[in-house]
């Protein structure tokens, strides 16, 4: 069965909405990156969304492991116009539904964006894609906050509402095994 860690880009200092807005991941704390690295199977193939703060830090942590192909479907959710906004002027422009969006996601779906449902169908026809096509191997997935969320959500059974109150931090890991459906989320490395 393969086993997936899903590691959350380096940190982008944003204080507003980030999807699908290129911005680049700060990288700086190489300790951080080399234990990572270093903590990762060395045998696992690695890849990324095709957002650079995922590309950079896939690249940071490769080292001698197999690179695929940047996948665009495991981008961050699409925040439509919410992207680059700060949340309390979301909250002003759009009360009702910047509050349904997270106190009830599902199909709530921000001004040109996409749904936690519709992130997550996207997030899982590409992980059963990539199983399909690596199957039985380690794959460590660069990739972004919403999209942890929601294969930790598969793997766990939970609501979108449930894990919503997962900690996912920045350079972190979140080892999910399907076939035993277990998670370990390792936000700071010794």
């Amino acid at each position: 069965m393969t086993t997936w860690h899903w590691v959350r880009h380096g940190p982008t200092h944003q204080k507003t909405f980030t999807g699908w807005r290129d911005v680049p991941a700060d990288l700086s704390n190489t300790g951080a990156v080399t234990r990572l690295a270093n903590y990762l199977p060395d045998d696992a193939l690695v890849i990324s969304s095709d957002l650079t703060r995922s590309i950079d830090t896939a690249s940071a942590l490769r080292g001698t492991r197999t690179r695929l192909p940047h996948d665009p479907a495991l981008r961050e959710f699409h925040f439509g116009v919410w992207d680059g906004i700060h949340f309390s002027t979301v909250a002003e422009w759009h009360p009702d539904l910047s509050r349904a969006y997270w106190e009830q996601p599902g199909d709530h779906t921000p001004p040109g964006g996409e749904s936690w449902n519709t992130s997550a169908a996207r997030v899982a026809m590409a992980v059963r894609r990539i199983e399909a096509a690596h199957p039985g191997r380690d794959i460590i997935a660069v990739a972004h906050f919403g999209v942890i969320l929601t294969q930790v959500q598969a793997v766990l059974g939970l609501t979108a509402h449930e894990v919503l109150g997962q900690r996912i931090e920045p350079l972190s890991v979140t080892t999910l095994n399907t076939a035993t459906g277990t998670a370990e989320v390792i936000n700071h490395l010794p």
